[in-house]
């Protein structure tokens, strides 16, 4: 028995797309059946923002400080940032995330020195507030955030989401459609899309031992 040997199944956004027809009892006949899929599509990546971190969309990048300057916008591409760290002469310190209400309570918001912590505006266009405010210009943030998935433009581009979650993406389509089109279907499919999505976010974890470290009184 001869194997295909081959491991790069995918699908573009029109497979995506049909199957999700397929799965309503319904066939995409028209533009605006494509067009309604594919909102619908860019609609459902938004939800699995909402819905948990996934570990395809983090990224790794850098920000150059200014000396005075405590204030930095990002990219609208920035749903959240994870780990912060300040990069002085080589060396990388740890940055503590506070909240709105912690940094309004600092006395002096003007006062500069080698930051230690940052408040993260999560705005429309997200910012970054440091304190103390850097008083270094050679200094560099680096950090880890979670950027937005890619749009789902093109129906013959290629859904930038990993293979594992194809499934997802499809029991999640079918139901959005579902709404619209097949309200009788509308139970069932919004249960498997359910499963799908929890299956896959079970797999997209970090697999690190637990090191529990008791505290000191």
């Amino acid at each position: 028995m001869t194997t295909s040997g081959s491991r790069d199944f995918n699908l573009d956004v029109a497979e995506i797309i049909e199957e999700a027809y397929e799965r309503c009892g319904l066939e995409a006949r028209s533009g605006y059946d494509l067009r309604t899929a594919r909102r619908s599509l860019n609609l459902l990546f938004a939800d699995w923002a909402n819905r948990g971190l996934n570990l395809w969309t983090v990224t790794k990048t850098t920000q150059a400080l200014t000396a005075g300057t405590s204030e930095y916008t990002l990219g609208a591409d920035v749903i959240d940032v994870l780990d912060v760290s300040l990069r002085r002469d080589g060396t990388d310190y740890d940055l503590e995330r506070i909240s709105r209400g912690e940094y309004m309570n600092f006395p002096n918001k003007t006062s500069q020195g080698r930051p230690s912590q940052f408040f993260f505006d999560r705005q429309v266009q997200p910012k970054f507030v440091l304190w103390q405010t850097p008083n270094s210009s050679t200094d560099t943030l680096v950090y880890y955030y979670v950027r937005r998935i890619e749009d789902a433009d093109s129906l013959t581009n290629t859904a930038a989401v990993p293979f594992r979650f194809l499934p997802c993406a499809i029991s999640g389509l079918a139901y959005y459609l579902s709404v619209k089109r097949a309200p009788e279907r509308m139970q069932l499919l919004k249960s498997m899309y359910d499963e799908d999505f929890l299956l896959a976010a079970a797999e997209d974890v970090d697999r690190v031992p637990l090191r529990l470290v008791p505290g000191s009184r």
